[in-house]
């Protein structure tokens, strides 16, 4: 979406909010709306879209599109917890790097880099904590040549996210995560960093990150003490 389609998605969107367009009211018509702001049929019709795909607004054919209020997930909505690693600096969170360095990568994450098994990859591992306890370790592996000449080989916690010091350094798109989670039980350097019984389960969250053409940029591991943290979703019928 270009500035003029969230310009004006986001303008729309505020006139529901504070009630100038109440729900059940209809919305102007594309040619008022492009008068209105000067702009384009393609950033109107583009912009209105996005509102329908969010809930805000719904089409009737032949009737025009109506408003059907401020969508329940639109102050509900989050990162996933792998794209929230991805994104946010190292420095946001209490953190310790407790391993910086090219591996041989497991089978599951060589499937998610598109790599041969036994193939390298480098590896960014992190503790992070919080009220003084370990509360997740979140490993990152970045195919060698995305990694070679970034800041990902230092052991201090990066002052950006990994999307955008990629993006700068090595000029890569993060474009969209698939994320799988899962549950298993913890191997023993697990359960000593998390500081919990090896009888108790981990929730994983595995998150492969890709290019607009598919191309594999990283993938995210994600554990997390079950009896300390509960994932949550919130979505809309479609």
């Amino acid at each position: 979406m270009d500035h003029d389609e969230r310009r004006r998605k986001l303008t729309e969107q505020r006139r529901i909010e504070v009630g100038d367009y109440p729900p059940g009211s209809m919305l102007p018509s594309e040619n008022q709306l492009i008068n209105e702001f000067g702009v384009s049929r393609p950033t109107v019709v583009a912009a209105l879209r996005v509102l329908r795909e969010q809930g805000w607004v719904e089409s009737q054919q032949g009737k025009g599109r109506f408003v059907r209020g401020r969508p329940a997930v639109a102050g509900a909505e989050q990162p996933r917890p792998g794209q929230a690693y991805l994104t946010a600096p190292e420095t946001a969170s209490p953190d310790e790097v407790v391993h910086a360095g090219a591996v041989a990568v497991p089978n599951r994450i060589a499937a998610l880099l598109d790599l041969s098994p036994g193939s390298k990859a480098f590896l960014r591992r992190r503790v992070i904590g919080k009220g003084g306890e370990p509360t997740e370790v979140v490993s990152t592996w970045v195919p060698l040549d995305i990694a070679e000449g970034t800041a990902l080989t230092q052991e201090q916690p990066l002052e950006q996210g990994l999307r955008e010091h990629l993006q700068s350094r090595k000029g890569v798109r993060f474009d969209h995560v698939v994320e799988q989670i899962t549950a298993r039980m913890p191997a023993a350097e697990e359960a000593k960093q998390l500081g919990m019984p090896k009888s108790a389960p981990l929730l994983v969250v595995y998150g492969a990150v890709r290019d607009a053409a598919g191309k594999a940029l990283a993938a995210v591991e994600v554990l997390l003490p079950a009896d300390r943290h509960e994932l949550q979703d919130v979505y809309p019928f479609t």
